[in-house]
């Protein structure tokens, strides 16, 4: 009697992993961030690669500018922020409409399902109506298996559509933070 040939197990690939493909398949070449837990293991991909060049930022506005350059210089590149810091890019958010430069951003959320801090309450309520009074295209995603397709859409939209473009990264699909409480 022969074994049967095991087969590996299916391999499990983090959504951040698939965000951090599509970067690629898009020639991504930067990629600007504030620190943020929700974006981490998807700004450590972005740091190693040889192929990206990452930015810290010390407010989300100084993203906007850095695309707008980073188009006219002939890349790619994607804001990473944290539903918090939409109100810090309100007055910079026209520009893409204006200059007509394509700009895609990758927004973590809070004040969305079951958040434990009532500060992040207004902005997380107010960030898809701020963006869509400004022209921004509105995408979400709060199921892991949909985060690939959509951030694909996305990344179409903005550099092959010349749209402004924000995937909501919901607060379902980073889960709950609960800083140690239980």
């Amino acid at each position: 009697m022969t074994a049967a040939p095991t087969q590996p197990a299916p391999s499990i690939v983090d959504w951040r992993d698939q965000i951090f493909e599509v970067f690629q398949d898009h020639d991504v070449k930067q990629v600007y961030h504030v620190p943020d837990a929700g974006h981490g293991r998807l700004i450590e991909a972005c740091q190693k690669s040889n192929s990206i060049r990452t930015l810290a930022l010390t407010t989300e506005e100084e993203g906007i500018p850095l695309a707008a350059g980073a188009w006219l210089g002939g890349q790619r590149s994607v804001l990473l922020m944290q539903s918090s810091g939409v109100g810090n890019t309100i007055n910079l958010m026209g520009m893409p409409k204006t200059l007509r430069f394509p700009f895609l951003t990758l927004i973590t959320m809070r004040g969305d399902w079951g958040e434990f801090n009532s500060w992040q309450y207004p902005m997380g309520q107010g960030t898809p109506k701020v963006l869509e009074a400004m022209g921004v295209l509105l995408y979400s995603v709060d199921n892991a298996a949909e985060v690939k397709t959509t951030v694909d859409a996305a990344a179409r939209s903005a550099f092959n559509g010349g749209q402004a473009v924000a995937v909501l990264l919901r607060q379902k699909l980073i889960g709950i933070k609960n800083f140690g409480k239980k």
